[in-house]
């Protein structure tokens, strides 16, 4: 009689669960365990870079990962499809029928059993209920969504630099409004002036970054409250300096087809509209399987990164609300939580399954930065360094951020492939367009 394998099932393959498909599946590989890996796209890139995919400054089809490539690699399986509910009393997910483009159905709902179940599906847009948000801003959650706004944005260029050269008189722009002032609205503001710059140079002669009218939309009193107030400042200096309108402590209480609409009453025309004021977990979350959730539908999670109602299902990642014991605040939804997270749960699986206690989650909070394209990068490391916090910006700020995704790339394909990838990387740079056009 077959011996019956260990099944682990990893729900989502962003950062975290797809590092911990790796390390899972390079531990135990298929003898004795089967790693499966559900994710609903068939290619990963990761979500830091989705402001540069848009922008059009980053190539993701160099940059993104087959996930069918990497799972024959690291000996996991993988399995295309959306979750749509847990049977927690059989052990088992439900996934979603999976459609063609046409609505026809390709394969029928079905479920795939588990014996250890991580969720790690990571986290949308918040729109806070703000009328017509959803409805006429873009987001960028994944690379489809950035392909659509690098799409739109090329087009809009299109069409000034169009009307520029029959009147060279014309006063047209490409309107944007970002609302948020976190990384992603920063850096995605900051990028599009990057790769204004370089259209010239691409058969838009008559288009360069004057023609571009960027309004950046923060309801809080600063931008980055992340970061110290003096490298917001920066920050915000730099922005300014390049064109960038920075309303700060403006709430939007509206969206149309046309505008965004402040609290203050003023309407903000713009042709394209982002919405990068925050995250939440996804509607179907919201208590999936009878598991607790918080109101932003986040899974509740014990300190072992358990679910608080069920010992066999791991949360991490944006998708989970987990306590850090220092702060007495839920851990912030960064790339580096989703890392640290991934290593927890990737200890915890082999304890529980061995029998050993489980270890509580210690986030470490190495520190924020946020690239401002080419033009300056700012940020905080933490740590002992001069009381805990150490600012920096500049071309050592610059270092440490890129770093950020080379770790990434090590992490997820081990020293010798990501070290590879890197010095692959960095040919590309060179040999490559500086912009995506199509």
């Amino acid at each position: 009689m077959t011996e019956r394998k260990i099944q682990i099932v990893i729900v989502g393959g962003g950062a975290g669960g797809l590092e911990l498909a790796r390390r899972l599946g390079a531990k135990y590989g298929r003898k004795r365990h089967d790693i499966i890996l559900v994710e609903r796209n068939r290619t990963h890139i990761w979500k830091p870079l989705l402001h540069e995919v848009a922008a059009g400054s980053l190539d993701a089809n160099l940059d993104e990962v087959g996930y069918r490539s990497h799972c024959h690699r690291w000996g996991y399986r993988f399995f295309l499809g959306t979750l749509e509910g847990i049977d927690r009393e059989q052990r088992e997910i439900v996934i979603a029928p999976l459609l063609d483009e046409d609505g026809s159905e390709l394969i029928e709902r079905h479920r795939i059993r588990y014996d250890w179940l991580v969720i790690a599906v990571g986290s949308i847009t918040n729109d806070f209920g703000t009328p017509g948000a959803r409805e006429h801003c873009m987001v960028l959650d994944d690379r489809a969504q950035a392909d659509r706004f690098r799409n739109r944005l090329l087009n809009h260029c299109l069409r000034v630099s169009h009307t520029m050269s029959v009147d060279p008189t014309s006063d047209e722009h490409v309107r944007i409004a970002v609302v948020g002032g976190g990384a992603t609205g920063v850096e995605l503001t900051a990028e599009l002036f990057n790769s204004a710059a370089a259209l010239r140079y691409y058969g838009l002669e008559t288009f360069d970054e004057s023609r571009l009218q960027v309004t950046l939309i923060e309801a809080g009193p600063r931008i980055l409250p992340a970061l110290p107030e003096k490298l917001a400042q920066a920050a915000q200096d730099e922005l300014e300096a390049l064109g960038v309108r920075v309303l700060t402590g403006t709430r939007v209480t509206e969206v149309t087809a046309d505008a965004i609409i402040t609290g203050g009453g003023e309407r903000i025309a713009s042709e394209l509209r982002v919405w990068a004021a925050g995250v939440r977990g996804a509607p179907i979350l919201d208590h999936i399987g009878g598991l607790e959730t918080n109101a932003n539908c986040q899974l509740l999670v014990r300190p072992t990164l358990q679910t608080t109602l069920d010992d066999r299902i791991f949360a991490l990642g944006d998708c989970c609300s987990c306590i850090d014991p220092n702060t007495e605040r839920p851990v912030p939804p960064r790339a580096q939580a989703a890392h640290q997270m991934a290593s927890a749960v990737f200890h915890n699986l082999i304890h529980v399954m061995h029998g050993r206690p489980l270890a509580p989650f210690v986030y470490h909070d190495h520190g924020s930065l946020v690239s401002i394209s080419r033009f300056s990068t700012v940020g905080s490391l933490m740590g002992n360094l001069v009381g805990g916090r150490m600012a920096i910006e500049g071309r050592l700020a610059r270092f440490v951020y890129v770093s950020l995704y080379r770790m990434h790339l090590i992490a997820i394909h081990g020293w010798l492939r990501g070290l590879g990838l890197i010095v692959i990387g960095r040919v590309n740079t060179i040999i490559r367009p500086r912009l995506k056009l199509h």
